[in-house]
């Protein structure tokens, strides 16, 4: 996702049910290993390395697979393979990239064949399916002055041609104003579309979700309201969507330092752990906070535990708006402001947008972070690795 001002809009506010604290059931947490920060410029066989928006790690080849959110600007649509090595991660505010090794670079084709053209596609998501050997990746959307363009869902092979298209319910497509305001405005809001993908545990459906609620569904969420997203599922073997569940988006955790001052949070990715069980991420950012004590890059990432079971599926409701439905059981699992360098220095959080399991490392099952630089100097390519603390430690922690 690119981080761009908006314009404010004064929309009523609707209230969502809080979240249930980790304590209360997710049964497991998160502890902070180490980081890693890739220089900005860094190159790679002629291209310029940034925008990581996804991360996904195949255990049989150690590796990782990383999609750019370059719009065939700098260089053309693409993705990384790189491998990570969790044991030069390091909990320092200076952790370097030791641990960080690029292998090889694929430029993502057209359904025809050949590269995307500059600024006509937004690639997001990725998901590496070992078992049909195909990769699945994500595409935003557009709603801007120069045009419109639906939010797409993709097969592509290991070699970056197109393969097929999922299909994507029309809802989903943006019609109507620009601004949206207008009466009659459906689909995605600009920006904050399809930035997420993920494999269910069984490997036969695939889920994507907006940041946000569609424009017909609620406003766009901010420092002083929330926003109902969806989650969209797709069976694999077919392409079609099989289902779909609301996702209440948390109003941004710090009000920026200026009244009316740019405010943006939503779903960024999100991991399948179980049958309809998720772990999303929701980041935020507020430039000009300012909160003592933490390093203010003015972002804002929280990891949920979300629970889909016992929610309502609105699969073809075209708008949600008003509707009586049980969405998505959500419990606050981490609060990446907390977390502290081995110096006790709160950890620099980087605009986080993919996440992935990755290798076992001491023992422990892990978690992997990216965070995409938006290719600006002002900002940095992390990763971030956690482990999986054991429900025992969890329950040591909350007494």
């Amino acid at each position: 996702m690119k981080i761009i001002l908006l314009a404010a809009f004064v929309v009523l506010e609707i209230g969502f049910a809080p979240p249930l604290r980790a304590a209360e059931s997710a049964g497991f947490a998160l502890n902070y290993i180490g980081q890693q920060i890739v220089p900005n410029k860094t190159r790679f066989k002629g291209t310029t390395v940034g925008g990581l928006s996804s991360l996904d790690y195949s255990a049989s080849t150690d590796r990782y697979l990383s999609i750019s959110d370059d719009r065939s600007r700098t260089n053309p649509a693409r993705f990384y393979e790189l491998s990570l090595d969790l044991a030069k991660f390091q909990c320092s505010a200076k952790p370097g990239m030791a641990g960080v090794t690029f292998q090889a670079v694929t430029t993502i084709q057209q359904a025809g064949g050949g590269a995307f053209e500059k600024n006509s596609v937004d690639p997001e998501g990725l998901r590496f399916d070992g078992s049909r050997n195909k990769i699945y990746w994500s595409e935003e959307g557009r709603r801007e002055i120069s045009g419109f363009r639906s939010p797409a869902v993709r097969e592509m092979n290991a070699d970056g041609r197109h393969s097929r298209d999922f299909v994507v319910p029309i809802y989903y497509s943006p019609s109507g104003s620009r601004l949206w305001t207008f009466t009659g405005s459906k689909g995605v809001y600009d920006n904050l579309g399809f930035e997420s993908l993920t494999l269910s545990t069984d490997g036969t459906t695939l889920y994507t979700a907006t940041e946000n609620g569609l424009v017909q569904d609620s406003p766009p969420a901010n420092a002083y309201r929330g926003s109902r997203a969806r989650i969209l599922a797709f069976d694999i073997a077919t392409g079609k969507s099989v289902a779909e569940y609301a996702y209440d988006v948390e109003p941004v955790t710090s009000v920026p330092s200026l009244l009316g001052g740019f405010t943006i949070i939503g779903v960024s990715d999100f991991l399948a752990i179980g049958d309809r069980q998720f772990i999303t991420i929701e980041r935020a950012l507020s430039p000009g906070t300012i909160t003592p004590g933490r390093i203010n890059t003015g972002y804002t990432v929280r990891l949920y535990y979300a629970d889909a079971r016992d929610a309502t599926n609105i699969s073809g409701m075209e708008s949600i708006a008003d509707k009586n439905i049980s969405p998505v059981r959500k419990i606050l699992l981490l609060d990446m402001s907390d977390l502290k360098n081995a110096d006790g220095s709160a950890l620099a959080i980087g605009n986080i947008e993919g996440i992935t399991f990755g290798p076992e490392f001491r023992g422990k099952r892990t978690i992997l972070l990216v965070a995409d630089n938006n290719f600006s100097r002002m900002q940095f390519t992390q990763f971030v690795a956690l482990e999986i603390a054991s429900e025992s430690e969890l329950v040591e922690r909350l007494q």
